[in-house]
């Protein structure tokens, strides 16, 4: 099963749109852990485990693992995940994007090393930054599009002197000429609903991951109502009002609590959008 297949699958079996990002920080482990990195891998694997039958995806980030030197710990983590979640997708959210001989490394680094399923890519340096990553059977390349931090605007939301905006062209050649093996999604965030329609309208059946609900405060319901549809899967993630949701030995069970209320709400959303 490729991963957008596995993406699908997920959804159904679990009746969730709602993705965890996996970013963990020591300095907000329970009180008996904090400030320990070598209890990266406990913490996070305790999350997983109380969350994975309510989500379509995992989407540990990278840096939070490579700032304490865990990749190690990540290893372990995708590795558990596979174990105790079968079928639902790890998304290693990496953001990379180089050419040529470098770009071929980094993709052995997200599906070789770190058996991710997909990872997500920055898609300025262009198709051949990407190609690398599309030559791995399956694995899905989700890649910045519309992104949810203020600092967006800077180009993404630029207009081309045909008149669209980066974003759009962005999508445009996701949804066309870049997606020849159908492994290519979409990071649009949250905090741009009308955004996240017009990305929607361009690319209708893409996979799209959308961070931005929860801490970040963007509203599930006009996320739910710009990106879904039924040929096309959202992928919705929220990381630290799951992960934190409470700092005593209950942690994991407040973040099931947390985590269920979100697929919850989200499941709402569809509801009242008809579907």
């Amino acid at each position: 099963m490729n991963f957008v297949e596995a993406l699908r699958a997920a959804t159904h079996r679990h009746d969730s749109m709602l993705c965890v990002g996996l970013d963990p920080e020591p300095a907000k482990f329970p009180h008996a852990w904090r400030g320990d990195a070598a209890r990266i891998f406990d913490f996070c694997a305790a999350i997983v485990d109380a969350t994975r039958d309510l989500v379509c995806a995992f989407k540990p980030q990278i840096a939070y693992f490579a700032a304490h030197r865990a990749e190690d710990q990540l290893e372990r983590l995708v590795a558990h995940i596979h174990a105790v979640a079968p079928g639902v997708p790890v998304i290693l959210d990496a953001k990379r994007g180089d050419i040529g001989a470098t770009a071929e490394q980094y993709a052995r680094e997200a599906f070789e090393r770190y058996a991710a399923d997909a990872v997500t890519l920055s898609p300025f340096m262009g198709f051949d930054s990407l190609e690398p990553f599309l030559r791995w059977d399956g694995k899905g390349a989700i890649l910045l599009c519309r992104t949810s931090n203020p600092g967006s605007d800077d180009l993404q939301a630029q207009r081309l002197d045909g008149g669209e905006r980066v974003y759009e062209r962005v999508a445009r050649l996701a949804a066309g000429p870049w997606n020849r093996n159908g492994q290519l999604g979409l990071v649009v965030g949250a905090t741009y609903p009308a955004e996240i329609a017009r990305v929607r309208e361009l690319a209708p059946t893409l996979p799209l991951l959308i961070p931005g609900v929860g801490a970040q405060g963007g509203d599930a319901e006009a996320t739910v109502r710009a990106g879904w549809r039924p040929g096309g899967p959202i992928a919705v993630n929220s990381s630290r009002a799951i992960l934190y949701a409470d700092a005593s030995a209950d942690f994991a069970a407040a973040a099931r609590e947390a985590a269920r209320n979100t697929r919850d709400a989200l499941n709402r959303a569809r509801a009242a959008d008809g579907a």
